[in-house]
Protein backbone atom coordinates (compact mmCIF):
# COMPACT_ATOMS: atom_id res chain seq x y z
CA UNK A 1 0.00 0.00 0.00
CA UNK A 2 2.81 2.39 0.88
CA UNK A 3 4.53 1.59 -2.42
CA UNK A 4 1.32 2.38 -4.31
CA UNK A 5 0.91 5.72 -2.52
CA UNK A 6 4.52 6.61 -3.29
CA UNK A 7 4.07 5.74 -6.98
CA UNK A 8 0.87 7.81 -7.17
CA UNK A 9 2.60 10.82 -5.60
CA UNK A 10 5.50 10.46 -8.03
CA UNK A 11 3.10 10.22 -10.97
CA UNK A 12 1.19 13.27 -9.75
CA UNK A 13 4.39 15.31 -9.48
CA UNK A 14 5.43 14.21 -12.97
CA UNK A 15 2.06 15.21 -14.40
CA UNK A 16 2.32 18.68 -12.81
CA UNK A 17 5.78 19.17 -14.34
CA UNK A 18 4.44 18.05 -17.71
CA UNK A 19 1.48 20.43 -17.49
CA UNK A 20 3.77 23.32 -16.56
CA UNK A 21 6.05 22.49 -19.49
CA UNK A 22 3.22 22.64 -22.01
CA UNK A 23 1.50 25.68 -20.53
CA UNK A 24 1.05 28.47 -23.09
CA UNK A 25 3.15 31.56 -22.81
CA UNK A 26 1.88 34.36 -20.59
CA UNK A 27 -1.30 35.85 -22.05
CA UNK A 28 -0.70 39.58 -22.61
CA UNK A 29 -4.42 40.23 -22.01
CA UNK A 30 -3.69 40.04 -18.30
CA UNK A 31 -2.32 43.59 -18.55
CA UNK A 32 -5.71 44.76 -19.83
CA UNK A 33 -7.59 43.08 -16.99
CA UNK A 34 -5.52 44.14 -13.97
CA UNK A 35 -3.77 47.32 -12.88
CA UNK A 36 -1.71 45.42 -10.28
CA UNK A 37 0.05 42.12 -10.85
CA UNK A 38 2.50 39.86 -9.06
CA UNK A 39 5.31 37.77 -10.47
CA UNK A 40 5.47 34.16 -9.34
CA UNK A 41 7.99 31.56 -10.38
CA UNK A 42 6.78 28.07 -11.32
CA UNK A 43 9.67 25.66 -11.74
CA UNK A 44 11.84 28.67 -12.62
CA UNK A 45 9.36 29.78 -15.28
CA UNK A 46 7.75 33.21 -15.24
CA UNK A 47 4.07 33.48 -14.39
CA UNK A 48 2.03 36.62 -13.78
CA UNK A 49 -0.85 36.67 -11.33
CA UNK A 50 -3.42 39.47 -11.46
CA UNK A 51 -4.24 41.18 -8.15
CA UNK A 52 -8.00 41.69 -8.04
CA UNK A 53 -8.06 43.83 -4.90
CA UNK A 54 -4.81 45.79 -4.52
CA UNK A 55 -4.18 47.80 -1.37
CA UNK A 56 -6.40 50.93 -1.72
CA UNK A 57 -4.07 53.20 0.30
CA UNK A 58 -4.00 56.85 -0.84
CA UNK A 59 -1.48 59.63 -0.34
CA UNK A 60 -4.01 61.49 1.81
CA UNK A 61 -3.78 58.73 4.42
CA UNK A 62 -0.04 59.13 4.85
CA UNK A 63 1.23 61.69 7.33
CA UNK A 64 4.73 62.68 8.35
CA UNK A 65 6.32 61.85 4.99
CA UNK A 66 5.33 64.86 2.89
CA UNK A 67 8.83 65.16 1.41
CA UNK A 68 8.77 61.54 0.28
CA UNK A 69 5.33 61.87 -1.26
CA UNK A 70 6.29 65.02 -3.14
CA UNK A 71 9.39 63.35 -4.61
CA UNK A 72 7.42 60.25 -5.60
CA UNK A 73 4.70 62.34 -7.20
CA UNK A 74 7.15 64.34 -9.28
CA UNK A 75 9.15 61.32 -10.42
CA UNK A 76 6.05 59.27 -11.24
CA UNK A 77 4.39 62.11 -13.16
CA UNK A 78 7.56 62.57 -15.20
CA UNK A 79 7.51 58.83 -15.93
CA UNK A 80 3.88 58.91 -17.05
CA UNK A 81 4.59 61.86 -19.34
CA UNK A 82 7.59 60.13 -20.90
CA UNK A 83 10.06 62.58 -19.39
CA UNK A 84 13.45 61.75 -17.84
CA UNK A 85 12.99 60.11 -14.44
CA UNK A 86 14.70 57.72 -12.04
CA UNK A 87 14.41 54.33 -10.43
CA UNK A 88 13.50 54.83 -6.77
CA UNK A 89 14.78 53.36 -3.51
CA UNK A 90 13.00 54.22 -0.25
CA UNK A 91 15.04 53.13 2.74
CA UNK A 92 14.59 53.52 6.46
CA UNK A 93 13.03 52.04 9.61
CA UNK A 94 10.12 49.62 9.50
CA UNK A 95 6.61 50.99 9.60
CA UNK A 96 7.38 54.47 8.26
CA UNK A 97 5.22 54.16 5.15
CA UNK A 98 7.75 53.13 2.50
CA UNK A 99 5.60 50.45 0.90
CA UNK A 100 2.38 52.41 1.39
CA UNK A 101 3.81 55.43 -0.43
CA UNK A 102 4.67 53.35 -3.48
CA UNK A 103 1.31 51.55 -3.51
CA UNK A 104 -0.41 54.93 -3.19
CA UNK A 105 1.38 55.98 -6.38
CA UNK A 106 -0.47 53.25 -8.26
CA UNK A 107 -3.85 54.31 -6.90
CA UNK A 108 -3.10 57.96 -7.68
CA UNK A 109 -2.07 57.42 -11.31
CA UNK A 110 -3.75 54.19 -12.46
CA UNK A 111 -6.33 56.13 -14.48
CA UNK A 112 -3.49 57.77 -16.36
CA UNK A 113 -2.07 54.42 -17.43
CA UNK A 114 0.19 53.49 -14.54
CA UNK A 115 0.48 49.78 -13.72
CA UNK A 116 2.42 47.98 -11.00
CA UNK A 117 4.07 44.57 -11.04
CA UNK A 118 5.15 43.27 -7.64
CA UNK A 119 8.38 41.26 -7.80
CA UNK A 120 9.47 39.38 -4.67
CA UNK A 121 13.22 39.07 -4.27
CA UNK A 122 13.32 35.43 -5.36
CA UNK A 123 11.70 36.32 -8.71
CA UNK A 124 14.07 39.12 -9.70
CA UNK A 125 15.83 36.85 -12.19
CA UNK A 126 12.61 37.22 -14.25
CA UNK A 127 13.10 40.99 -14.62
CA UNK A 128 14.21 40.85 -18.24
CA UNK A 129 11.39 38.44 -19.08
CA UNK A 130 8.89 40.87 -17.55
CA UNK A 131 10.52 43.69 -19.48
CA UNK A 132 10.05 41.76 -22.74
CA UNK A 133 6.34 41.29 -21.98
CA UNK A 134 5.65 44.97 -21.41
CA UNK A 135 8.01 46.41 -23.97
CA UNK A 136 6.05 48.44 -26.52
CA UNK A 137 2.80 48.58 -24.54
CA UNK A 138 1.16 51.98 -24.03
CA UNK A 139 0.87 51.61 -20.24
CA UNK A 140 3.68 52.64 -17.88
CA UNK A 141 4.88 49.89 -15.53
CA UNK A 142 6.53 50.07 -12.13
CA UNK A 143 8.30 46.90 -10.99
CA UNK A 144 7.74 47.00 -7.23
CA UNK A 145 10.40 45.27 -5.10
CA UNK A 146 9.30 45.44 -1.47
CA UNK A 147 11.57 44.90 1.53
CA UNK A 148 14.57 44.39 -0.71
CA UNK A 149 17.86 43.23 0.80
CA UNK A 150 20.54 40.66 0.06
CA UNK A 151 22.79 38.59 2.29
CA UNK A 152 26.54 38.34 1.76
CA UNK A 153 26.44 34.94 0.11
CA UNK A 154 23.71 35.88 -2.37
CA UNK A 155 24.54 36.76 -5.96
CA UNK A 156 21.08 37.76 -7.20
CA UNK A 157 21.84 41.42 -6.61
CA UNK A 158 24.22 41.36 -9.58
CA UNK A 159 21.30 40.61 -11.91
CA UNK A 160 19.38 43.54 -10.47
CA UNK A 161 22.39 45.80 -10.98
CA UNK A 162 22.54 44.82 -14.63
CA UNK A 163 18.85 45.61 -15.10
CA UNK A 164 19.07 48.95 -13.35
CA UNK A 165 22.12 50.13 -15.20
CA UNK A 166 25.23 48.60 -16.67
CA UNK A 167 23.98 45.64 -18.68
CA UNK A 168 24.09 45.43 -22.46
CA UNK A 169 20.31 44.93 -22.60
CA UNK A 170 18.37 47.89 -21.24
CA UNK A 171 14.94 47.90 -19.68
CA UNK A 172 12.14 49.41 -21.80
CA UNK A 173 11.27 53.09 -21.56
CA UNK A 174 7.87 52.24 -20.08
CA UNK A 175 9.37 50.49 -17.05
CA UNK A 176 10.81 51.77 -13.76
CA UNK A 177 11.87 49.98 -10.61
CA UNK A 178 10.61 51.19 -7.23
CA UNK A 179 12.07 49.39 -4.21
CA UNK A 180 11.91 49.62 -0.43
CA UNK A 181 14.46 48.42 2.08
CA UNK A 182 15.34 48.71 5.74
CA UNK A 183 18.96 48.90 4.61
CA UNK A 184 20.42 51.92 2.91
CA UNK A 185 22.80 49.89 0.75
CA UNK A 186 20.58 46.79 0.44
CA UNK A 187 23.38 44.55 1.68
CA UNK A 188 24.83 43.90 5.15
CA UNK A 189 27.94 45.87 6.07
CA UNK A 190 30.39 44.95 8.81
CA UNK A 191 33.20 46.69 10.60
CA UNK A 192 35.76 44.52 8.88
CA UNK A 193 34.77 46.06 5.54
CA UNK A 194 36.97 49.00 6.52
CA UNK A 195 39.95 47.00 7.77
CA UNK A 196 43.14 47.02 5.68
CA UNK A 197 43.30 43.22 5.45
CA UNK A 198 40.61 40.57 5.79
CA UNK A 199 41.15 37.32 7.62
CA UNK A 200 40.42 35.63 4.30
CA UNK A 201 43.18 37.63 2.64
CA UNK A 202 41.20 40.47 1.04
CA UNK A 203 43.72 43.23 0.30
CA UNK A 204 41.35 45.76 -1.25
CA UNK A 205 38.49 46.34 1.19
CA UNK A 206 37.44 49.55 -0.52
CA UNK A 207 36.67 47.59 -3.68
CA UNK A 208 34.57 45.14 -1.68
CA UNK A 209 32.71 48.02 -0.09
CA UNK A 210 32.20 49.66 -3.46
CA UNK A 211 30.66 46.41 -4.75
CA UNK A 212 28.04 46.60 -2.02
CA UNK A 213 27.31 50.31 -2.35
CA UNK A 214 27.15 50.25 -6.14
CA UNK A 215 23.77 48.49 -6.10
CA UNK A 216 21.95 51.28 -4.27
CA UNK A 217 23.85 53.82 -6.38
CA UNK A 218 21.97 52.56 -9.42
CA UNK A 219 18.74 53.95 -8.00
CA UNK A 220 18.81 57.55 -9.16
CA UNK A 221 16.31 58.66 -6.52
CA UNK A 222 17.27 57.44 -3.05
CA UNK A 223 15.13 58.73 -0.21
CA UNK A 224 15.91 58.03 3.42
CA UNK A 225 13.12 57.94 5.98
CA UNK A 226 13.39 58.56 9.71
CA UNK A 227 11.63 57.25 12.78
CA UNK A 228 8.55 59.24 13.78
CA UNK A 229 8.29 61.15 17.04
CA UNK A 230 5.27 61.09 19.36
CA UNK A 231 3.75 64.22 17.80
CA UNK A 232 3.85 62.79 14.29
CA UNK A 233 2.47 59.50 15.55
CA UNK A 234 -0.49 61.27 17.14
CA UNK A 235 -1.07 63.25 13.93
CA UNK A 236 -1.29 59.97 12.03
CA UNK A 237 -3.70 58.53 14.61
CA UNK A 238 -5.90 61.64 14.46
CA UNK A 239 -5.92 61.55 10.65
CA UNK A 240 -7.21 57.97 10.73
CA UNK A 241 -9.89 58.97 13.24
CA UNK A 242 -11.11 61.74 10.95
CA UNK A 243 -11.04 59.59 7.80
CA UNK A 244 -12.96 56.76 9.45
CA UNK A 245 -15.46 59.00 11.19
CA UNK A 246 -14.64 57.74 14.69
CA UNK A 247 -16.12 59.83 17.49
CA UNK A 248 -13.90 59.93 20.56
CA UNK A 249 -12.64 62.51 23.04
CA UNK A 250 -9.21 63.73 21.96
CA UNK A 251 -7.56 63.37 25.37
CA UNK A 252 -8.93 59.85 25.69
CA UNK A 253 -7.68 59.08 22.17
CA UNK A 254 -4.25 60.50 22.96
CA UNK A 255 -3.93 58.47 26.16
CA UNK A 256 -4.97 55.22 24.50
CA UNK A 257 -2.75 55.82 21.46
CA UNK A 258 0.35 56.50 23.55
CA UNK A 259 -0.29 53.44 25.70
CA UNK A 260 -0.56 51.35 22.53
CA UNK A 261 2.70 52.74 21.15
CA UNK A 262 4.52 51.99 24.40
CA UNK A 263 3.33 48.38 24.39
CA UNK A 264 4.42 48.03 20.76
CA UNK A 265 7.69 49.92 21.15
CA UNK A 266 7.18 52.16 18.16
CA UNK A 267 5.72 55.49 17.01
CA UNK A 268 5.47 54.21 13.42
CA UNK A 269 2.62 54.70 11.01
CA UNK A 270 2.05 50.95 11.05
CA UNK A 271 1.61 51.05 14.83
CA UNK A 272 -0.86 53.92 14.43
CA UNK A 273 -2.94 51.99 11.90
CA UNK A 274 -2.93 48.87 14.06
CA UNK A 275 -4.09 50.94 17.03
CA UNK A 276 -6.94 52.47 15.01
CA UNK A 277 -8.00 49.06 13.69
CA UNK A 278 -8.16 47.78 17.27
CA UNK A 279 -9.96 50.89 18.54
CA UNK A 280 -12.54 50.92 15.76
CA UNK A 281 -13.16 47.20 16.13
CA UNK A 282 -13.76 47.53 19.87
CA UNK A 283 -16.08 50.52 19.47
CA UNK A 284 -18.15 48.84 16.77
CA UNK A 285 -18.38 45.62 18.78
CA UNK A 286 -19.55 47.48 21.87
CA UNK A 287 -22.13 49.35 19.81
CA UNK A 288 -23.37 46.08 18.32
CA UNK A 289 -23.66 44.48 21.77
CA UNK A 290 -25.76 47.43 22.92
CA UNK A 291 -28.04 46.88 19.96
CA UNK A 292 -26.94 50.04 18.20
Amino acid sequence: MEDLIYELKTLNASLHRLIDFFLPTQDPKIFDEFKALKVVSRDSRLALKGIADPDPVRFSELKGIDRVIQSLRENTEHFIEGLPCNNVLLHGPRGTGKSSAIKASLNEYAERGLRMVEMPRDTLFHLFAVADLIRGRHERFIAFCDDLSFEKEETGYRELKAVLEGGLETKPANMLIYATSNRRHLMPESQKDNLPVYAAGELHPTETLEEKISLSDRFGLRIGMLNFDAETYLDIVNNYVIRRGITIDFEDLKSKALQWSLSHGSYSGRTARQFIDDLEGRMRFQKKMRGG
